[in-house]
């Protein structure tokens, strides 16, 4: 009686784990960021299941999850430039899903689309944008090759229902000799530039000195103009307040007491003191008559 109780209660719990399985095999969770893919008995069904609890029927269907999520894909790869050289790229591809698409997606191609699309999507992406550019080119543009890459993986996987919104270049490598003579290039570019500045450094003082010297000139040459307009309009003045009794005035005023030596019609100079001292002196001679001299014995 014991051991038929005993095998009853094991009975009992095998069933409610039974149970307990099947209950739990009928309903399946999408995770937030996902989709969930049903296959039923090896059949891809169109449509997804959204996040949340769902209804599936047991040990006939499953459900596979896709991640729809912005997803970061790294990929090493190299391409050749304009001028042939060897560019070696690590790219950072953010991509995602279409919800929509997930079903089609792992019908199609399967789990492993992000090997089978994806990375040979960049390469050959990026091999037609590199070599629109040179090596030195590919450096200095980097934005645009980026926008490029976004560009064009889009136009290749969009259809199938895989959006890129973001590369970013990490890294550009190239041959030690090109980076050497890039290099050189910098240094003779940096040379050529403190020459170019110097040189327009002297022309700058140069005319700065030939401008400071133009202005010195008009500043004198404005300064004699004034000066000799000051000097016209007080002459002018001086003209226009001059009479004959004032001119007078000035004469005695400056005289003196001197007669003033002229010359003559025959180009010699005549004193007049002297002649007025040798009239002075005949008149003398006359008023004064010399001596009478003694008779000779």
């Amino acid at each position: 009686m014991s051991r038929f109780i005993n095998k009853k209660v094991v009975l009992t719990i095998l069933i409610i784990i039974l149970v307990i399985v099947l209950a739990a095999s009928c309903f399946t969770i999408v995770q937030p960021g996902h989709t969930g893919v049903v296959v039923t008995l090896g059949r891809v069904d169109e449509g997804v299941l959204q996040e949340g609890l769902h209804l599936k029927l047991p040990f006939v269907q499953s459900v596979v999850m896709i991640d729809n999520r912005i997803t970061k894909l790294e990929v090493d790869t190299e391409a050749f430039s304009r001028d042939l050289q060897t560019v070696e790229t690590t790219l950072a591809i953010n991509y995602r899903v279409d919800t929509s698409k997930s079903y089609s997606i792992y019908k199609n191609i399967g789990g492993a689309y992000e090997t089978i699309l994806v990375v040979p999507a960049v390469n050959e992406v990026l091999k037609a944008i590199v070599a629109k550019y040179t090596a030195e080119e590919s450096v200095t543009n980097r934005t645009l090759i980026s926008a490029g890459l976004v560009e064009g993986l889009n136009e290749k996987l969009n259809e199938i229902g895989l959006y890129v919104t973001d590369v970013n270049i990490i890294n550009f490598e190239f041959s030690d000799a090109f980076i050497t003579a890039i290099e050189e290039k910098q240094v003779a570019q940096q040379e050529l530039l403190k020459a170019e500045t110097e040189k327009q450094t002297k022309i700058t003082n140069a005319e700065a000195e030939a401008e400071a010297i133009r202005v010195k000139a008009e500043a004198d040459a404005d300064a004699l103009r004034i000066t000799a307009e000051a000097e016209a309009e007080a002459n002018a003045t001086i003209a226009e307040s001059l009479t004959e009794e004032l001119i007078e005035y000035h004469k005695i005023d400056k005289w003196d007491g001197e007669l003033p030596e002229v010359m003559g019609s025959d180009g010699t100079f005549l004193d007049v003191s002297s002649l007025t001292e040798g009239k002075d002196s005949a008149q003398n001679s006359s008023n004064n008559p010399a001596p009478n001299p003694a008779p000779a014995e």
